[in-house]
This record gives C-alpha cells, sequence and structure tokens, in this order.
C-alpha cells in the first residue's frame, strides 16, 4: 500500500524474510520505529493473522512481523547463505510467487546448488535490488 519495493527469500529456517531497499537518508532509530509502526499497523488490520508480539504465546497460530531485525546491530542471514542448522538449510532470493504457490521457509539446502543455479539462470528474482532503493516514507 506504501508502494515500497520489496522482495522475498526463505530464511533457511521458520520464515521469511521481506527486504524493502532503502536509500539512506533516514537514521537507525528512524528506520526501526517506522518498520515497528508498520508491524502494528500490519497486526491491527488483521490480528487473527499477524503479530509484533515477541512472546511465542501470543504468537500462535499468527505470522510474527519481527521489526527487532531493523535495529542497530541486529542481524539476519544473508542472501545466498547456509545456516548452521542440520541438513544446512540456504536462505535463497525467490519470486514472490514461489511464496504464494507455498514454497517452505527452508526449502534449500546447499546440496541444492545445482537447481538453484538453474533458477538464477532463468530468472534473478533480485534483479535491480540495489537500483530500487527508496527514501522511507515519512
Amino acid at each position: 500500500d506504501l508502494g515500497l519495493p520489496n522482495f522475498v527469500k526463505p530464511s533457511g529456517g521458520k520464515g521469511y524474510h521481506v527486504l524493502v531497499p532503502l536509500k539512506p537518508s533516514a537514521g537507525w532509530d528512524s528506520v526501526k520505529q517506522f518498520s515497528h509502526t508498520f508491524a502494528r499497523a500490519m497486526e491491527q488490520a488483521a490480528p487473527d493473522r499477524y503479530t509484533a508480539t515477541l512472546s511465542k504465546s501470543a504468537r500462535k497460530g499468527r505470522i510474527f512481523i519481527d521489526y527487532r531485525r531493523n535495529g542497530r546491530g541486529s542481524t539476519t542471514v544473508a542472501a545466498y547463505s547456509s545456516r548452521a542448522r542440520k541438513g544446512a538449510t540456504a536462505s535463497i532470493p525467490v519470486p514472490w510467487r514461489d511464496i504464494e504457490q507455498g514454497l517452505a521457509p527452508n526449502a534449500f539446502s546447499m546440496t541444492d546448488i545445482a537447481e538453484i543455479q538453474k533458477r538464477m539462470k532463468a530468472e534473478d528474482p533480485w534483479r535491480g535490488f540495489f537500483d530500487a532503493g527508496r527514501k522511507l516514507p515519512g
């Protein structure tokens, strides 16, 4: 609804990472506050579907919107990286349609490198990522 470009990748764990490239104009605190406000708006719009509350009991049956990943010093797994998990699951950029069709967050592992390379030759789902940056609204 805000017209911000967005890209997605399975985390290689339990969820998905949605990335919105920003032009460097806002500080860390502003970005985190925007993310928190956005997460709360999603929660208010569909409380049966989303939550921005960290506790596992509060998020049961709902999608947790983790705005905290946007704080200075926070980490997340990089695209095309393996996770330190059984099976060496990997976080691989994909087109949104794959998520819509039910691609699991841990669908890829490092043993799938041939499939990953095949996908990349057919379509780079993050083409234009670095050129798509926008200033933070507000």
